[in-house]
C-alpha cells in the first residue's frame, strides 16, 4: 500500500462539480487517520477531491459534508470504499531485489526444521507475495516447498485482484524470461496479453483483509519472516511504534523484518535492530 500523491490548491472550486473546503478536507484527514493511522498531508488535497468526488457521486448525495457525515453513520461498506479511494497500490515483482537472495539464506537453514511461515502485511495486487512464493521454490527446488505465506492488505479491492493472480505482459516485462516461463502461464484466445501465476504458487499463499491499526490481529505467529515494506512511511513515528511492538511477538526469536528502502526504524531501537540494509532482527532475542 502506498499514499496517493497530488497538489495543494483548493482554489478552483468554481470548476468543480462539488464544494470542496479546506474544512472538508481536514475532517477527511482525521477520519482516515482514526481509521488507517494515515497522515495525509497538504499536498494531497487535490487528489484527494478527485477520488472522493467518485463516491460522493455514486452515493447520489450533493456535496462532501453529506457524504462524511453519510460515513461516519457507519456505513461499513462505504468505509471500506472510503479507504480504498485513499490508498494506491505501487508495486512490482521482485522489487528492491536485494531483498529475495537474503529470505532465500535464511529459510534454506530451517529446512529440516518445520514448515516456514512468511507474513506479507501490504500484498497489494499481489506482486510481493508471488514474488516471495518464487523465492521459496528457488531456495527448496520444489513447486511444493514446506511453506505458507499469509498475505493481507487494507485495500479489499487489490486483495481481489491478487488472489486472481492475472497480469498483464506489461507488467511481466522486467521479470527474466526464464522467469516467465517457470512461474507463469500465458493466457490464451480473449486471455492473450496476460498471464496467470502458476496455481502451485497460489497454494502456498493464503490472502486476507487486516488493518495493521486494529487492536488485534486474528493471527498467529511465529513468522520466520515479515515482509513490511514501503507502508510503515506513510504513519507517523508513534503509530509505527505500535504496529512493530506488536510484530516483537509474532516473529520468530531469529526471524527477520523487511523494511522498504525509506524506512528506519531507528526510533524503536528497544524492538529492532539492524542486521543489513533495510533488514531487522529482533533486539532482545529470547534465550534458548
Amino acid at each position: 500500500m502506498e499514499i496517493i500523491s497530488g497538489n495543494s490548491d483548493l482554489s478552483d472550486n468554481r470548476t468543480r462539480e462539488y464544494s470542496f473546503t479546506q474544512k472538508d478536507f481536514e475532517r477527511i484527514k482525521n477520519l482516515i487517520y482514526k481509521h488507517a493511522g494515515i497522515s495525509l498531508s497538504a499536498s494531497k488535497q487535490n487528489m484527494v477531491y478527485s477520488r472522493l468526488a467518485r463516491r460522493v457521486r455514486a452515493n447520489g448525495l450533493d456535496s462532501f459534508h453529506d457524504y462524511l457525515n453519510f460515513l461516519e453513520s457507519g456505513n461499513s461498506e462505504e468505509w471500506e470504499a472510503f479507504t480504498n479511494a485513499l490508498t494506491t497500490n505501487l508495486t512490482a515483482f521482485f522489487r528492491e531485489q536485494h531483498h529475495f537472495p537474503i529470505l532465500e539464506d535464511h529459510v534454506e537453514k530451517r529446512k529440516n526444521e518445520k514448515k516456514i511461515q512468511l507474513w506479507c502485511c501490504a500484498s497489494s495486487t499481489g506482486e510481493e507475495p508471488y514474488s516471495m512464493a518464487m523465492a521459496m521454490v528457488q531456495a527448496f527446488k520444489t513447486f511444493t516447498p514446506p511453506v505458507h505465506i499469509l498475505a493481507t492488505d487494507l485495500d479489499t479491492n487489490v486483495l481481489a485482484k491478487a488472489q486472481l493472480g492475472i497480469y498483464s505482459l506489461d507488467k511481466l516485462e522486467k521479470l527474466p524470461k526464464e522467469k516467465l516461463r517457470q512461474f507463469f502461464l500465458k493466457g490464451k484466445g480473449h486471455h492473450v496479453g496476460s498471464a496467470k501465476v502458476r496455481p502451485e504458487l497460489k497454494n502456498m499463499i493464503t490472502f486476507r483483509q487486516l488493518n495493521l491499526l486494529d487492536e488485534s490481529w486474528p493471527i498467529r505467529g511465529p513468522f520466520d519472516a515479515i515482509f513490511c515494506r514501503n507502508v510503515m512511511i506513510y504513519f507517523d513515528k508513534s503509530t509505527q511504534y505500535k504496529i512493530l511492538k506488536k510484530f516483537v511477538p509474532l516473529l520468530a526469536p531469529d526471524g527477520l523484518l523487511f523494511a522498504g528502502h525509506s524506512e528506519s526504524f531507528q526510533h524503536a531501537i528497544d524492538l529492532f535492530k539492524l542486521r543489513e540494509k533495510t533488514v531487522y532482527e529482533l533486539a532482545n532475542k529470547p534465550r534458548s
